[in-house]
């Protein structure tokens, strides 16, 4: 048996932190998959946030979620027209500090007629903004994928990011595959 692939390492991580009728947020929803995984793991007393800048992506993410067989049993999904930089303005006040995970997955959007790809410099705000949103013992997880223009940048900015980070804030690993270079990668914390 293997070791589990990044974006299943880091739904794993969520998981482990983030329980029934707790807030998360879904940072790039792209077609939707964390999205409705977050959903599935906060169930109907749960409350997902789930934002990206093309509206193609937010379409994909509300079929995804509607279509699934238990859509009954799922969080209400809020899906915000707008960047994850602007995470922190668009969740209210009283979930501040108290959200359980924040998921991105950075990159583009697969399959998309757009050519955009989530940039470093708003990609930074988030973060910080997510660990602002994060309560005690909350998960961020960010899957980068350094193969695509841009990409290495990107991934190298976050991993630079999460290493300076204090420990009294939180404790940050990163999950790779060294033998496949070029393959996308996980750096989450942990929120102290």
């Amino acid at each position: 048996m293997g070791f589990l692939s990044v974006l299943s390492q880091a739904q794993r991580w969520v998981k482990e932190r983030a329980g029934p009728g707790d807030c998360v947020v879904d940072a790039t929803a792209g077609n939707g998959s964390d999205t409705l995984f977050l959903a599935r793991t906060v169930g109907p007393r749960g409350r997902v946030f789930a934002f990206d800048v093309q509206e193609e992506a937010l379409e994909s993410t509300r079929r995804r979620l509607a279509d699934d067989p238990d859509a009954g049993k799922l969080a209400p999904a809020e899906l915000v027209l707008a960047g994850h930089e602007t995470m922190e303005a668009a969740l209210p006040a009283d979930l501040h500090g108290r959200v359980a995970a924040v998921m991105f997955n950075l990159g583009y959007l697969p399959g998309a007629s757009s050519p955009l790809i989530t940039l470093p410099r708003t990609t930074l705000v988030a973060l910080q903004a997510a660990v602002r949103l994060l309560r005690g013992g909350g998960a961020l997880t960010a899957v980068v994928y350094p193969g695509h223009e841009g990409g290495k940048e990107e991934a190298e900015a976050v991993e630079a990011w999460a290493a300076e980070l204090p420990q009294t804030v939180a404790q940050a690993v990163v999950y790779r595959f060294p033998q496949k270079p070029g393959s996308p990668y996980l750096i989450a914390l942990n929120k102290r």
